[in-house]
């Protein structure tokens, strides 16, 4: 019997994205409110209670609502919002983070789907951290961009209205409180909140998180080899891994480092550049906002969940 999957939100981004990805999948039933009924309340509990995954597309508070509508111990939950991040009983949907997650994800009950900024700094931070090469109570600052369609339907219409007159590099987020830092947080092993400092960029999708290193403050100071060969180690033993390990170079310029690079994929390749000398290192992740940042990590872990794997 084929599971049955439920998007509630299907008609936002992020909804209209998965719903492409699953389209041609003939191993899934896919069951949607009827146009008509979008809007009751009755007909949205009528159909989470009807799905073995239920994949949420919604604002935090719609998401919740959600989750309480769910009155069976069968339906499990894929939530796209910020609600459940670091909720308690939920696990979280970013399947290389660690050599066992992807084992937690296929079994559990409620899977809160990471955001787009937090995957590029959690994928370059923890493992250094774990390997003990960084100190938890490092002070990181994140820096990067992305493409418009991260701000949702309001700002896609407003760039594609706007063409080629729309801002090339758009800084944001600038009260210093964005949703994203208690994720990095809790899921890089900060022992302190991260300074993020997120741009959007006048294209539709894809992104770069950048992590400058200042290390010359630690009393060991690792070389850029040894943070490399510690990401390299780490998604190496993750059989599946979708997270890609530059090789270490010494270089001006990459051509992969183009925030549309990976669009339409669940794709995310990491780069390691340091100055040894100076004791300053950059940590770069390169991925689609929407793919790995969003709707390709939600399919990612629904394969997971109904035991496709990776």
């Amino acid at each position: 019997m084929k599971p049955k999957i439920f998007i509630d939100g299907e008609h936002g981004t992020t909804g209209l994205q998965i719903r492409t990805l699953l389209a041609e999948r003939s191993d899934l039933d896919i069951i949607s409110v009827p146009v008509e009924r979008r809007k009751e309340t009755e007909a949205r509990a009528e159909y989470l209670n009807a799905a073995d995954i239920a994949i949420l597309c919604l604002p935090d508070d719609a998401a919740r609502e959600s989750v309480s509508l769910i009155d069976n111990d069968t339906t499990r939950v894929i939530d796209a919002s910020t609600a459940h991040r670091i909720a308690d009983g939920w696990d979280y949907g970013f399947a290389e983070m660690d050599k066992g997650q992807s084992g937690r994800i296929a079994a559990a009950k409620r899977v809160a789907n990471p955001g787009c900024w937090p995957q590029g700094p959690i994928a370059t931070l923890r493992p250094l951290i774990d390997a003990g090469l960084l100190p938890a109570d490092f002070p990181v600052t994140i820096n990067g961009i992305t493409g418009y369609s991260g701000g949702g339907r309001t700002m896609i219409e407003d760039y594609e209205a706007q063409g080629k007159n729309a801002c090339e590099f758009l800084p944001y987020g600038l009260s210093l409180q964005h949703k994203h830092i208690p994720e990095i947080r809790t899921y890089g092993r900060l022992a302190r909140d991260p300074m993020l400092q997120p741009a959007i960029g006048n294209f539709a999708q894809g992104m770069i998180t950048i992590v400058p290193l200042q290390l010359g403050t630690l009393d060991h100071v690792p070389s850029g080899a040894q943070l490399h060969a510690a990401l390299a180690d780490h998604y190496a033993a993750i059989a599946g891994s979708v997270v890609e390990v530059a090789p270490y170079e010494q270089v001006e310029r990459v051509p992969d480092i183009d925030p549309e690079r990976y669009n339409g994929t669940n794709r995310m390749k990491l780069h390691v550049f340091a100055n040894d000398k100076r004791a300053q290192a950059l940590l770069i992740a390169v991925y689609d906002n929407l793919g790995k940042g969003a709707s390709g990590a939600a399919v990612q872990n629904l394969g997971l969940m109904i035991g496709k794997g990776f």
